[in-house]
């Protein structure tokens, strides 16, 4: 185990899944498994004691839902980082984890290395949403987005100046940093400052929460004529 392994927290009430979860990650050089937690109640207890980098949660269990969880979790002022684990690509429970803070998602069922992957890149700051999923979130949540939502979105937005507002509509897009700066002929160290003063203006926890409010303000909405060309 190496001396910056990362924190990780595992919440499901399956205690199979847990300890499948624990034996396959906890294998890796890098990360160490403190704790485990069979709903959200627990999970809470259990971070406040272990102060995990990551927490792996599961959305449906009893007591404290995983929903609430990642809520009151990505509300404390030491906030560790949510993977959600789900059986749905889409589903509405899965978009309001997002909205809550979860820097992404993982499948029951994704191969272990995906996982691996999944934990660490959420541990160094990257949401795990590449932009095939976030485009099928988005069009799942444009069935239930409101005209009450848009306009509290675009009045959300207006805070920010014309760069930051192009900035938010490129990680809206899915966009990493680096081609965020291609596309906008900026260096990557500005596209960070951006995307930092976004989160701190908007008050936003994660790039994810930044592309779902892009998308309820309809600024991934492209005109008639550049869908027709």
């Amino acid at each position: 185990m190496t001396a910056t392994a990362i924190r990780l927290l595992l919440v499901d009430d399956d205690p199979l899944v847990r300890a499948g979860l624990s034996l396959m990650l906890g294998g890796a050089d890098d990360i160490e498994v403190v704790g485990e937690a069979a709903d959200g109640a627990q999970a809470e207890a259990v971070a406040a004691r272990t102060r995990p980098d990551v927490v792996l949660m599961d959305l449906r269990m009893p007591v404290v839902d995983g929903l609430t969880a990642t809520e009151r979790l990505r509300a404390r002022a030491d906030a560790p980082q949510v993977v959600v684990l789900t059986t749905f690509h889409a589903d509405e429970q899965v978009l309001r984890a997002l909205r809550a803070g979860a820097a992404g998602f993982v499948l029951k069922d994704t191969a272990p290395a995906e996982i691996l992957d999944a934990v660490r890149r959420v541990a160094a700051g990257d949401p795990v949403l590449s932009p095939t999923v976030t485009r099928q979130l988005m069009a799942h949540a444009a069935g239930t987005t409101t005209d009450t939502r848009r306009s509290r979105a675009r009045a959300r937005l207006a805070a920010l100046n014309d760069r930051e507002r192009e900035v938010t509509v490129a990680v809206g897009r899915g966009l990493a940093n680096a081609e965020i700066a291609s596309a906008l002929y900026m260096s990557v160290a500005t596209v960070k400052t951006h995307v930092s003063r976004v989160l701190a203006k908007l008050d936003l926890g994660n790039r994810v929460q930044i592309a779902l409010l892009a998308h309820d303000a309809g600024l991934l909405e492209q005109p008639d004529d550049e869908q027709t060309r």
